[in-house]
């Protein structure tokens, strides 16, 4: 048994975890940084199954060794749209019956907001949002700690997530809030699950 599969054992997603149809769907994974977002997208990726889609701003940041610039954003949003698509295609071609978005358009769109003052992507951030079966928000209650060139600090965490969930809130938006420690948020995550169902 390795690390992992030893960390979650006990947590097994339960029997009626796949989506009803055949068709493969989307679980959205949203929240401002340093929020687990991504230990929580592979452990439930482990459990359900499901692909695991990292986040295309991550990875720019880290490809390219700075944040994004303003014109900039909407490459950024295109690519992680793109992404998930072939994420359900593929998933549909191995009979994976979940997508694991760790994070969204949406937050690229925020990010626009927030850092630029530029609303533009919102629309197409907010319609994009809706699509997904599921949308779990990860909370803030997890310490702070800087990891790579994106992290802005706690208090734009703070900032970010009060954007994020009035958002979410003013659009009708449904979702779960997941706190606590990994495996809190993992049981979190699969009750929600089997609840959307």
């Amino acid at each position: 048994m390795t690390a992992q599969e030893s960390r979650w054992r006990g947590f097994a997603a339960p029997a009626d975890a796949a989506p009803r149809r055949g068709a493969p769907r989307t679980i959205a994974l949203i929240g401002a940084e340093c929020t687990g977002k991504t230990t929580l997208a592979q452990a439930l990726s482990a459990e359900l199954p499901g692909l695991w889609l990292p986040e295309a701003l991550r990875e720019f940041c880290d490809r390219e060794g700075r944040t994004p610039r303003p014109d900039e954003q909407a490459a950024l949003m295109r690519e992680q749209i793109e992404r998930e698509a072939a994420a359900l295609e593929r998933a549909g071609r191995e009979g994976v019956p979940w997508v694991i978005c760790d994070s969204t358009p949406l937050v690229t769109a925020l990010y626009s907001v927030m850092l630029f003052g530029d609303h533009s992507l919102l629309g197409t951030g907010i319609e994009h949002q809706r699509r997904h079966a599921l949308t779990l928000l990860a909370d803030t209650d997890l310490p702070w700690a800087p990891d790579g060139i994106q992290r802005d600090g706690p208090a734009a965490r703070t900032g970010f997530q009060r954007l994020l969930k009035a958002t979410l809130r003013e659009h009708g938006i449904a979702h779960t809030v997941v706190a606590g420690d990994e495996i809190a948020r993992l049981d979190a995550a699969l009750r929600a699950v089997r609840a959307g169902l």
